[in-house]
């Protein structure tokens, strides 16, 4: 950037002093990869030290003065007593009108993300703004602090006055290598696009922008690749279970962790680590990691894309996830992008309100519509539908649908989407979407790729994914989690007239259920009592809901069967997904007749442990094990195939007394 620029957003900006401190290093003593939390100016008044921001090499003797962005790293290597001043301060770019022409001009240039240091030629005169700063700063009263906000303005105009006499050369700090220091350093931890973005004062767009444009792949590829790297190396040096490499690795979810590592390296971990020992023991040799054998090479420290990274906790219907902070920057960012295309296309129109967006004049979302309706304008083919966010105008027969979690019930209404969530390999409905487009998370698309993908109706699953989409196409907000399958399905049938189909889909799912009642009562089986378990060694989670998935809305909801006393009490007041977690010592006491366990590859053996063993359930071969990927779904395409198995296993199981 050109100083004549600088100083031009210096007069447009706005300005929040952060922190002011002053800071004594003995010598010998160093700093290492330390993360500037904000952008700063470091200012050293005594003795001499070697700088590096961002590898960049500044020899600072006394009076030197270093400006760093924020998210830069900086080291400090002091050769005698070292004493510096560190101003910390937040800025942008006050007038809409100068910073929309700012982004138009250069939009991957953040104005006051400068890297520069030089030795100014009046350096008591910088000194003293300091020293006044300081003493205003420790004060702290509101007179004080607007004195601080002068005496920084006063600070800047000096300081640029320097810059310019010696025609110093400023650079911008790079977000590329600051984000791949960042990820090496803190990939155990939830990094999102969003957040590195916030973390170096870049917008989400654009970060990826030059980080593709360097690496040729995205800021989560090198997340992803980074973890598992990691993670290969402690499956072949380590005897740590799979749910604690996991955990050290950055995914708080095992069948999360499980489902991508295969993605990636192209087996299981547990298949890995066996093919690897294995290898290692026939050719008798200490265990290194193989990256010519197995899967996909990491070229270049990358691989192919992955915009998705972390795994929901709970059931079928609880859906979690942490928040981000700045999601609702990139909303903003990709409504003035999809603004000013259509402007520059000449086709922009009006609608009418709550009919271009999804958006209406009652935009209450406290009550909940088990009977979303719609009405079919034929003339210009559209429908609108009631949803909890009001009215909204869809395509009467939409071609581009993309939809979030609620698939499968999209999938039984005979709709194929051009784009969903991720769809776990297990999926009874797994097969019906081959070819269709992943989107990553549920609760955290990418909508870059949504907007790429043209839709002309999304469908989401909750408030945060409907705010972060709903400026790309018509978007329908179902809250799920808040409906029966019944309800669900026929709001979902709504939107695309489906009506008649929905409503033979739930009659032959009420047939099909009565049919496997009949036939569970005729082999002396309905009565009997069934308990849900999922865990391992260390301890089992007991179900104790009809909405935790894992086969309970299957077994509990429409079978109608009992589990033992002990946790029936509590299936019978709980509504929403529940379950407790047990030690293997307590265990027998909440086992009924027939056990469901839920299981995954990787999943603890148990043949051996004598509690387990020792269950009559198990010692009588009335053990179900259940695919995890399989019964994580609700929806009506999956609950169909789920009865059909559980009646299937239980007639084939020896019966209980």
């Amino acid at each position: 950037m050109q100083l004549d620029e600088q100083m031009k957003c210096w007069n447009h900006a706005a300005v929040k002093v952060l922190d002011i401190r002053r800071i004594v290093m003995e010598a010998g003593a160093q700093l290492d990869a330390y993360t500037l939390p904000a952008n700063g100016f470091i200012y050293t008044i005594r003795g001499s030290a070697v700088l590096q921001l961002d590898g960049q090499t500044y020899k600072a003797e006394r009076f030197y003065m270093l400006h760093g962005a924020k998210g830069s790293s900086l080291d400090i290597q002091t050769n005698e007593d070292f004493e510096y001043i560190l101003l910390y301060y937040r800025a942008f770019l006050a007038f809409p009108s100068y910073r929309k022409k700012w982004l138009l001009a250069q939009p991957e240039v953040a104005p006051f993300s400068l890297q520069y240091g030089f030795a100014p030629s009046s350096p008591l005169g910088l000194l003293r703004y300091l020293d006044e700063l300081e003493d205003a700063w420790i004060q702290s009263g509101s007179l004080d602090l607007l004195h601080t906000k002068s005496l920084f303005y006063q600070f800047i105009h000096e300081m640029m006055v320097q810059l310019a006499e010696q025609e110093i050369k400023t650079e911008l700090a790079d977000p590329v290598k600051q984000t791949l220091r960042y990820i090496q350093k803190h990939y155990r931890e939830q990094v999102t696009l969003d957040f590195l973005a916030e973390q170096f004062n870049y917008s989400s767009r654009h970060l990826s922008m030059q980080f593709k444009r360097q690496t040729g792949h995205s800021p989560i590829d090198y997340l992803i690749q980074t973890r598992i790297a990691k993670a290969r190396n402690l499956l072949l040096r380590s005897d740590a279970t799979l749910s604690e490499i996991a955990a050290e690795v950055g995914y708080s979810d095992v069948y999360y962790f499980s489902r991508i590592f295969k993605k990636h390296v192209g087996i299981s971990p547990i298949q890995y680590q066996r093919k690897i020992r294995e290898e290692a023991r026939a050719e008798d040799r200490p265990l290194v990691i193989s990256e010519s054998s197995i899967g996909r090479r990491w070229k270049s420290g990358y691989i192919d894309y992955e915009n998705h990274y972390q795994y929901i906790d709970g059931g079928s219907t609880p859906m979690k996830r942490k928040k981000t902070s700045s999601s609702m920057i990139m909303v903003a960012l990709l409504s003035i992008t999809m603004l000013l295309a259509a402007c520059s296309s000449g086709t922009a129109t009006t609608p009418a309100a709550g009919e271009g967006t999804g958006a209406s004049s009652n935009n209450s979302s406290t009550a909940v519509s088990s009977d979303t309706g719609s009405q079919t304008n034929k003339d210009n083919e559209t429908r609108t539908v009631s949803t909890v966010k009001g009215d909204v105008v869809v395509p009467a027969n939409p071609k581009r649908v993309v939809v979030l979690y609620l698939q499968g019930d999209v999938v039984a209404l005979g709709v194929k989407p051009i784009a969903t969530s991720d769809v776990y390999d297990g999926a009874a409905y797994k097969s019906e979407l081959e070819g269709v487009n992943a989107l990553g998370t549920w609760f955290e698309p990418n909508p870059e790729a949504v907007i790429d993908l043209d839709p002309d109706l999304i469908i989401v699953p909750s408030e945060e994914t409907y705010t972060l989409l709903k400026d790309i196409a018509p978007t329908v907000y179902i809250p799920y989690e808040k409906l029966t399958t019944e309800e669900r399905l026929h709001d979902i049938a709504s939107i695309f007239g489906k009506e008649q189909e929905a409503e033979t889909l739930i009659t032959n799912l009420n047939n099909k259920v009565e049919e496997s009642k009949k036939t569970l009562a005729d082999a002396g089986i309905l009565d009997k009592t069934i308990s849900i378990v999922e865990g391992g060694l260390k301890g089992m989670v007991i179900v104790e809901s009809k909405q935790f998935g894992r086969g309970s809305q299957a077994v509990y909801e429409y079978l109608g069967m009992k589990a033992p006393e002990v946790v029936q009490k509590k299936i019978d007041v709980v509504s929403e997904a529940g379950g407790s977690n047990l030690s293997m010592e307590v265990l027998p006491e909440y086992i009924g007749d027939y056990v469901f366990r839920s299981v995954y590859e990787g999943a603890d053996n148990l043949t051996d442990n004598p509690i387990w063993s020792s269950i009559p359930a198990i010692k009588e071969g009335r053990l179900i094990e259940i695919d995890f990927d399989f019964f994580y779904y609700s929806d009506i395409y999956s609950i169909n195939k789920q009865l059909d198995f559980v009646v299937e296993k239980l007639l084939a199981a020896p019966r209980a007394q």
